[in-house]
């Protein structure tokens, strides 16, 4: 591990070094993408010193304890010596977190799409109050969410939503979230008092770039309507409405909330690159099924990962088995306990499976 750290630390000077050279300052990109790396080894550099720091400490401790007489100098230094023990045990335990391989999408901005499936009304009902949930947290967090694609239902409810939320970090966050949601309570409309369940599925998707996925503009068929017509009919509006089909996959994507038609092609693009990205995640998250088993979830949308239970004012998340009261709080964006613990398990599960 050490000679890792070193290496580490070695790279990281150097890259810092490079960021002073006027050749890479007069070059955006590659000042762009210097600084990413350089931050991406921000807090491994920061560890390293710190453990560093904390063995010489011990050190020092150590040599006065063998060579001092003075009883109050040997007691500080025991004492020294006992803080620099336990501050080099977190230490060595952030540190090989730290050193677990990263997915390469946790500093990117997301997609959230928010699906309802089973009994109808109150799966839209809850769905909205899920998205209210998801943009309350995204605001607590300084992140900034927009709705790409929304559709309502009659009694006010959401059938399909999709969002873009950015902001730092955003799907290392919100990853754990994608899969089935499942509500248990009394619907306003049940006389007899009797408690339903419903379903609603939620997808994160994290934005892709050129870098990570590029598609063929032969492969996509583009159509533009008048927003508030109904497909077009009324030739009168501006074509601001563009739909995308993806030929090869299928995949349509619908886009009017913006006025300008350049603007809402831009995010149908962007829409369609990251559901298209997903799919090849998708993919290879199958082609590594014996790691990713050790991790929390899959990111599979068909997989139940958490149930609100209304009536027992509880919120059970099924892959690390834990369960939180206060449910109306919770709704409000109070779910850092619960992403906080997803995390925590998560990285455990990696570390005991690194060091197999």
């Amino acid at each position: 591990m050490l000679d890792k750290l070193a290496s580490i630390e070695k790279k990281y000077l150097e890259l810092r070094e490079q960021m002073m050279n006027p050749e890479i300052i007069s070059d955006n990109k590659k000042s762009i993408q210097l600084s990413k790396d350089v931050s991406g080894m921000q807090e491994i550099y920061d560890l390293y010193q710190a453990y560093k720091k904390a063995h010489q400490q011990k050190q020092e401790a150590q040599d006065m304890i063998d060579t001092e007489q003075d009883p109050e100098m040997l007691d500080m230094a025991k004492e020294q010596l006992k803080e620099s023990e336990t501050l080099i045990d977190e230490l060595d335990a952030k540190i090989k977190i730290s050193l677990l391989p990263k997915d390469p999408n946790d500093d990117k901005n997301i997609f959230l799409e928010i699906r309802p499936a089973a009994w109808g009304d109150e799966a839209w009902l809850f769905a909205t109050e899920l998205l209210k949930m998801y943009l309350w947290y995204a605001t607590k967090k300084w992140w900034k969410p927009e709705i790409t694609e929304e559709q309502l239902s009659d009694i006010g409810g959401i059938k399909f939503v999709m969002v873009k939320i950015s902001g730092n970090s955003v799907y290392s966050i919100m990853k754990f979230e994608s899969g089935v949601h499942r509500v248990q309570r009394i619907p306003s409309t049940e006389s007899q008092g009797r408690v339903h369940t419903s379903t609603v599925t939620v997808a994160i998707m994290p934005e892709a770039e050129d870098i990570d996925f590029v598609i063929d503009p032969k492969d996509v068929e583009m159509d533009t309507y008048a927003a508030s017509s109904s497909w077009g009919q009324n030739a009168n509006k501006n074509q601001t409405w563009v739909r995308l089909r993806h030929i090869p996959s299928g995949l349509i994507v619908n886009i009017w909330d913006s006025k300008s038609q350049l603007q809402n092609k831009d995010r149908a693009w962007s829409v369609l690159k990251a559901r298209l990205y997903q799919i090849e995640l998708d993919k290879k998250t199958a082609e590594t099924k014996s790691l990713r088993g050790d991790q929390i979830g899959g990111g599979d949308r068909s997989e139940k990962i958490r149930t609100y239970n209304y009536p027992q004012d509880r919120i059970t998340d099924h892959r690390i088995h834990q369960s939180w009261s206060n449910l109306p709080v919770f709704m409000t964006w109070e779910i850092d306990d619960m992403i906080n613990a997803l995390v925590l398990e998560n990285q455990t599960r990696l570390l005991e499976e690194s060091m197999k």
